[in-house]
């Protein structure tokens, strides 16, 4: 479970309000999970290479690289400058790595979101992050960080779904329902 800090626990207001629908997405997410072997996590229970674990992986990292966008000033590379290995990682990301546990997973998302809710927590919400170069990035060219969050939700969300569609085919389970 998301460990709430004593700098974000008493926040109200908007911040509060992004931090517990995150909060809320993440869970849904984790617990997906429940449960599973380390085999499970892995598996991949449709055609598509998508396996619980990956999901997680991967949603930890856009996390992480949105994170070290705003704290860091690390910019993300235009999809133009991407390389092989650029491409590789982010396959990577997608699946359960030959060492890989579900619990080290759990626990890397883990600290990931506890880093961007202390962000949230003292970081001007309207300050613009330039974005890279990209195909889905169309005409826009800086988010805030608002944008960066609201965006963080929809990504959570979006592979919650997915994972709970591989999480019924592996074992019936639901999140919901």
């Amino acid at each position: 479970m998301t460990q709430t800090s004593t700098s974000t626990a008493n926040l109200t207001g908007e911040r509060a309000t992004l931090l517990a629908e995150i909060a809320k997405q993440r869970f849904f997410l984790r617990f997906t999970a429940r449960d599973l072997t380390d085999a499970q996590a892995g598996a991949r229970s449709t055609v598509s290479e998508l396996c619980i674990g990956g999901l997680i992986k991967h949603v930890t990292a856009v996390e992480q690289s949105w994170v070290d966008h705003i704290t860091d000033g690390i910019p993300q590379k235009n999809f133009a400058d991407l390389t092989e290995a650029d491409f590789q990682a982010r396959t990577d990301e997608f699946r359960m790595l030959p060492g890989e546990t579900l619990a080290d997973v759990l626990a890397a998302y883990e600290e990931v979101a506890c880093r961007t809710d202390e962000i949230v927590a003292h970081t001007d919400l309207d300050v613009l992050w330039p974005l890279p170069e990209a195909p889905w990035f169309k005409e826009e060219r800086a988010w805030s960080t608002r944008q960066v969050l609201l965006h963080l939700i929809a990504e959570t969300a979006q592979h919650s779904g997915h994972a709970d569609i591989i999480r019924e085919a592996i074992d019936g389970s639901k999140t919901m329902g």
